[in-house]
């Protein structure tokens, strides 16, 4: 499900929980995707129809994920899915995660709860968040792939209703996607919960791939705009609820990425499904060492001095960044203002997007420049491209790129990087140098003509001196990779520590 749905009105923290949480790189809430399958498809979601096991984390794994957060001060544990009452042993972990006294909230499609399990559930106190995105059949019915409201989602919320939820200590909520196929039924949808004692919990869709935006059944800012103003009235006047209207989420803010991540189901983690970014693997690291050392979670905590466009200047911008998700995959950075928001309709020319020139985000001018633009950014990383002209320092007489040419274009690709996120900074610009090389492999032969994909990724950074690994690639054979150093005054006002890889 891809989309940020994972604050629960009602459930938040206080603003000095979070800043605590900030200042010392802790959590808050992780949430922990247990299975992959999905039985409840739809346009939103890239989920597989069938669950798959393979790779998946083990029961030992998740169990020491589990102390892991809690020594990061975890409060609470989202356990997703697919569905993840699909695992066998789903209801052990949900009791390993309350012996260490941590709560416990899952996300259901509702087919794995039956009425022995509702029961058990309610027993361990778990919040339970039912996904249902229309009382419309035919609508639901489009959104999930043709299972409607009616099986296995309203069989689920009987089953849990007989238990005894909802209860004092354990919330009962259905999760809806804002869509164009829905929109027009969330209201009545809503108002159907609340009668119920159900908590909605609504929230925009999320885009799971960039390059599908333009088949993406998303609403039009202003009737985003116009529906969260018609619930916002209808809880204010009906069920005496007043909260300021505002994206992603109905009656709440997402500023989720200060205090939460999400460990996917192969042991990724990724600061939320819509802005899945891999900046670790539990696997492979410890959920500590990846929080503390993760530059996207720094921004991200950080977003007041690093988000670029309309959203920095917002009046709301100390609480609210708009959803990073939808930022993302609509633009290719993180940081960019959130073109969903209706805020910003009519600023869409003052939003950052990918690719972005790198003739304005480095000091080299041309000829020595030898990239021409950022075409994507991740986890200290960064693509640029580059098509070699005849004027590109370096070429020999016969047009081959000469061998020094391809650090000189890894040294920039991660200059263009910083320049890139500096352009959402409220601080000055730093300086660069490339003061070494290493390890060069030439494996091909790059022409003038050609055009190349320059990765490059930041290994490590000693003081100000940086280790950056650099690939040149063309239509995806490799041509030369190796290593820089760079020396590089980086930015110092930050309110977090920085880890050794930062």
């Amino acid at each position: 499900m891809a989309a940020c749905l994972r604050q629960l009105p009602g459930s938040g923290f206080s603003s000095g929980e979070i800043e605590e949480a900030v200042k010392n790189a802790r959590l808050l809430t992780v949430e922990i995707e247990l299975s992959r399958g999905c039985s409840s498809r739809g346009p939103y979601t890239d989920l597989p129809e069938r669950s798959v096991t393979e790779s998946e984390l083990t029961e030992g794994e998740i169990r020491d994920l589990i102390v892991q957060a809690g020594d990061l001060g975890v409060r609470k544990i989202i356990i997703l899915g697919g569905e993840p009452a699909s695992r066998s042993h789903f209801v052990e972990t949900v009791r390993f995660i309350r012996s260490k006294h941590i709560e416990v909230e899952m996300f259901t499609d509702g087919s794995g709860i039956t009425p022995d399990l509702a029961t058990r559930l309610l027993g361990e106190r778990v919040g339970v968040v039912v996904k249902m995105d229309s009382l419309n059949e035919s609508v639901q019915n489009v959104l999930t792939a043709g299972k409607g409201p009616s099986s296995p989602f309203k069989e689920a919320l009987r089953h849990l209703k007989r238990a005894g939820y909802p209860s004092e200590e354990a919330v009962l909520a259905v999760s809806a996607i804002i869509c164009r196929q829905n929109v027009d039924d969330l209201a009545s949808l809503w108002r159907w919960l609340r009668d119920q004692h159900v908590i909605p919990c609504f929230a925009t869709a999320t885009p799971p791939v960039i390059a599908e935006c333009d088949d993406w059944p998303g609403v039009d800012p202003r009737r985003l705009q116009e529906l969260f103003t018609e619930i916002a009235s209808i809880d204010t006047e009906l069920y005496g609820e007043t909260w300021d209207p505002q994206p992603p989420l109905l009656g709440s803010a997402c500023v989720r990425h200060k205090f939460s991540c999400l460990v996917r189901w192969q042991g990724d983690v990724v600061p939320c499904l819509g802005l899945d970014i891999p900046i670790g693997n539990v696997r492979e690291q410890s959920l500590h060492d990846i929080i503390r050392d993760s530059e996207v979670l720094q921004d991200l905590r950080d977003h007041r001095h690093t988000i670029k466009g309309p959203c920095r200047f917002c009046e709301k911008a100390d609480n609210c960044y708009g959803c990073r998700g939808m930022a993302y995959q609509s633009t290719g950075d993180y940081l960019s203002s959130d073109p969903s928001c209706w805020k910003n309709a009519k600023r869409q020319g003052e939003i950052i997007r990918l690719p972005f020139a790198a003739e304005e985000l480095i000091p080299q001018k041309s000829p020595m420049r030898v990239v021409d633009a950022l075409i994507s950014i991740g986890e200290r990383s960064g693509e640029v491209s580059v098509t070699v002209s005849d004027d590109t320092p370096f070429v020999e007489e016969d047009g081959d790129v000469g061998e020094v040419t391809y650090f000189e274009m890894m040294a920039q690709s991660m200059a263009a990087v910083h320049g890139f996120k500096q352009l959402g900074s409220t601080e000055t610009s730093s300086e660069g140098y490339l003061v070494g090389a290493q390890k060069l492999e030439i494996l091909g032969t790059a022409r003038v003509g050609d055009t190349l994909k320059i990765s490059v990724y930041k290994e490590a950074r000693f003081g100000k001196l940086g280790i950056v690994k650099g690939i040149v690639s063309r239509d995806g054979t490799v041509l030369a990779r190796g290593e820089v150093k760079i020396w590089h005054d980086p930015m110092e006002s930050r309110q977090y520590p920085r880890g050794s890889g930062g």
